[in-house]
């Protein structure tokens, strides 16, 4: 039988503050992210939030790995949101980067070279 190890820490996690952001971080709030939007001039709606949820989702479900990997989270959001448009569409959404702003607003960490300090938001 091969020995399956689990992380305590997610075994014991407090269940989500907000059930409708059930892999938010743990101290995220949805009061953060509209504050964060509001400093960045964006009036939040349910499109944005239905990207802040499959981010959390995609983050949640990628904790395992050391490192997010910019290219393979760009491919899973086109995918999710092909319908609308893929990343064209979200770049419409988040003017600011559909990876790096709406990341932000979400609570994570935006995965290394989705911002550019010299250039801005390459992603």
């Amino acid at each position: 039988m091969e020995h399956v190890s689990a992380d305590i820490n997610k075994l014991i996690r407090e269940p989500a503050a907000d059930p409708g952001f059930p892999n938010a971080p743990l101290n995220w709030t949805r009061d953060d992210a509209e504050k964060i939007a509001h400093e960045e001039g964006l009036e939040l709606t349910e499109d944005h939030w239905e990207t802040i949820r499959a981010l959390q989702n995609y983050y949640a479900h990628h904790e395992d790995e050391t490192i997010i990997n910019l290219r393979e989270l760009h491919d899973a959001l086109d995918e999710r949101f092909h319908q609308k448009g893929g990343l064209k569409y979200l770049y419409t959404l988040f003017p600011g980067g559909p990876i790096a702003q709406s990341c932000r607003l979400a609570g994570l960490k935006a995965p290394f070279i989705a911002t550019d300090p010299s250039f801005g938001s390459v992603a």
